[in-house]
């Protein structure tokens, strides 16, 4: 197999994102996500090493891979994450670099991460209510999310994304609040419908809030919302502004609408499995290949099986949700 792209399924999909989990490790048990006890991490041998990933990448970006998200777990739980941003953003072929974290360290390395070249920052947030986030998360640790981000902000960083989970029953009061949050204080608010992974298996049709739902609620409580050009075609969110000027916010109907036929993601998990979708209940062991010795041209091969092999949708090819096999800290956010 050539060492050149593009990474193209048999559905046509081009394949240009890749999400890198650099841990499975969190300082918070979000209900949704793990269990609150019981959780064995993975040692440190069993992880990928900076190097590892950076090898990675440099065969994936040859193949076509331009965008890259670091996640975890809680990436900024393992040290020297910094570091490693700089070694991806100064590799040929990589266009951006991302990050995704809960914010709690994020006071501490926000200028660290933006020195090091970090093109965008998204912050997990479900709620402005202390007690509330207390509950979700089993850990009193809203003011220090709130400090990391007025600290990214101050470090630079132009566009900072919060991430919400749409889930019935715990995210109605938070539309509205997180909103207002989110126009006084110059970031873009996503809300992400409910999906069904995690480790407790909470998932039911039934919690899913609807983006349209939520978009009604936003309509009603502070004002009209006008739909606008997307990044571009392979961006899951349905972007809106606030026809007053005060804001955006965008939709990610994962469950209502999915956009399996515009999927561009490949997932490479802190262990070093390479996941074509979330919910695939196939992997390739990256780890192995790296370790080994193998030539690039093998990794290649590795990484071009895996994409010629994705399903139609939601990890089948009926569009039917298959079991998640992982829980979501396990595969990377």
């Amino acid at each position: 197999m050539s060492l050149a792209g593009p990474l193209v399924d048999f559905c046509g999909r081009v394949h240009t994102d890749l999400r890198i989990s650099v841990t499975d490790r969190c300082n918070i048990r979000c209900y949704y996500c793990m269990p609150p006890e019981g959780v064995r991490f993975l040692s440190h041998h069993d992880i990928l090493t900076y190097e590892e990933i950076e090898r990675f990448v440099l065969v994936a970006a040859r193949l076509g891979i331009r965008k890259l998200r670091i996640t975890g777990g809680e990436p900024l739980v393992r040290k020297g994450v910094p570091h490693l941003v700089e070694k991806l953003v100064g590799l040929h072929g990589v266009e951006e670099v991302a990050l995704t974290t809960n914010g709690i360290l994020l006071r501490r390395l926000a200028g660290d991460l933006r020195t090091a070249g970090l093109n965008r920052l998204n912050v997990s947030l479900d709620t402005l209510d202390r007690e509330k986030f207390r509950r979700i998360t089993q850990f009193d640790e809203l003011p220090r999310v709130l400090e990391g981000i007025e600290a990214a902000q101050k470090a630079g960083f132009a566009v900072i994304k919060l991430n919400t989970l749409a889930i019935r029953g715990m995210c109605e009061d938070d539309v509205v609040p997180l909103a207002r949050f989110a126009r006084d204080n110059g970031l873009h608010l996503r809300f992400i419908e409910f999906m069904p992974v995690g480790g407790r298996r909470v998932w039911g049709s039934d919690q899913v809030l609807p983006g349209d739902e939520i978009l009604e609620i936003l309509s009603r409580e502070i004002g009209p919302l006008d739909a606008v050009e997307t990044a571009g075609p392979y961006a899951p969110a349905t972007e809106y502004e606030f026809r007053d000027g005060g804001g955006r916010i965008g939709v990610i109907r994962s469950v209502t609408e999915p956009f399996c036929d515009q999927c561009n993601r490949l997932r490479l998990t802190a262990d070093g499995k390479l996941q074509n979708c979330l919910f695939s209940p196939d992997t390739w062991d990256a780890r192995a290949v790296l370790r080994s010795g193998a030539t690039q041209r093998r990794l290649a091969q590795l990484i071009q099986i895996a994409v010629s092999t994705k399903r139609k949708a939601r990890g089948t090819d009926t569009g039917d949700f298959a079991p998640a096999e992982r829980s979501m800290h396990q595969i990377g956010g």
